[in-house]
């Protein structure tokens, strides 16, 4: 589908001495902002996504999911990436340690020594005793050795967008030589930072609920694909998101019956916890 040749967008402005919103008509073909419409043509990520490497069949965000994505024939994760006191990256979800491991308090007061003796897998079940936080180092080998696609979530700390997006970019381009992990955050200051420390890296933009001028924030940053809460997309807003030339991933959808119905619809991605549940033949 051909877009419009003029579009009008409202764009939302970060600054405190310029106005909120503010209408422009932009020519369509000028809408890229840097954004890789090769890629967004030849999309090179699977269609299923294992939602924080193992879903809910291992510790999330650690080594031992990949065990899972092998034995469900997953070739892509997700995960969460965040910086140390030191500014390790490193794999958490929580701004704090308490849920998923034997640490406690803000994750961003610890040094990487004292993050990577934690426990991060007797939560789950004492089988996975002992299991350690990954660094994004870990992490990018493993993907590397195994042939799996990455969808890393740049999870700042409060207060540490930009600095966190900028290391989590800078690390992933050197760090992945082969297909480009693509880049994800809530944070728009933390994208943003991402966007201009590496831009060959693509970025999807997250949302709970898609705002009025989502349009205008994944244009601003360059995003090759809008992600988004699987309960509010629906048929019409989807269509809206592909016409648009963008990219569709949905979070986090545990039911085959609805992966089946977003797979229709033309979500292009399905970040799912429940491997064991989800599998190709339900998304094809």
């Amino acid at each position: 589908m051909e877009a419009h040749p003029f579009a009008i967008l409202r764009i939302r402005y970060i600054g405190a001495r310029r106005p909120q919103f503010h209408q422009i008509f932009v020519k369509a073909s000028t809408m890229g902002n840097g954004i890789d419409q090769a890629l967004i043509a030849d999309w090179p990520y699977p269609r299923l996504v294992a939602h924080r490497i193992g879903g809910k069949l291992a510790p999330e965000n650690t080594l031992a999911g990949f065990e899972m994505c092998a034995r469900f024939g997953y070739k892509m994760i997700e995960f969460d990436a965040k910086l140390s006191s030191d500014d390790q990256i490193f794999l958490l979800h929580d701004d704090d340690l308490d849920r998923t491991t034997n640490g406690h308090g803000p994750a961003a007061q610890h040094t990487w020594h004292q993050l990577a003796s934690l426990d991060a897998g007797a939560w789950f079940d004492p089988r996975f005793t002992d299991e350690r936080l990954p660094t994004l180092s870990q992490i990018a080998a493993r993907c590397a050795s195994e042939a799996i696609a990455a969808n890393i979530e740049i999870k700042p700390c409060p207060g540490r967008d930009e600095i966190t997006g900028r290391l989590v970019a800078l690390a992933a381009k050197d760090l992945w030589r082969a297909q480009k992990p693509l880049l994800s955050s809530f944070s728009f200051d933390a994208l943003k930072a991402a966007r201009d420390a590496a831009p060959s890296l693509p970025r999807g933009m997250l949302f709970e609920a898609l705002p009025d001028d989502w349009l205008a924030i994944v244009r601003e940053l360059g995003c090759v694909s809008l992600h988004a809460d699987h309960k509010h997309l629906t048929q019409q807003n989807i269509r809206a998101i592909r016409d648009a030339g963008l990219r569709v991933l949905a979070y986090t959808v545990n039911e085959p019956a609805r992966a089946r119905e977003l797979a229709k619809w033309g979500v292009d991605m399905i970040c799912t916890d429940r491997l064991d549940m989800i599998g190709a033949d339900v998304v094809s």
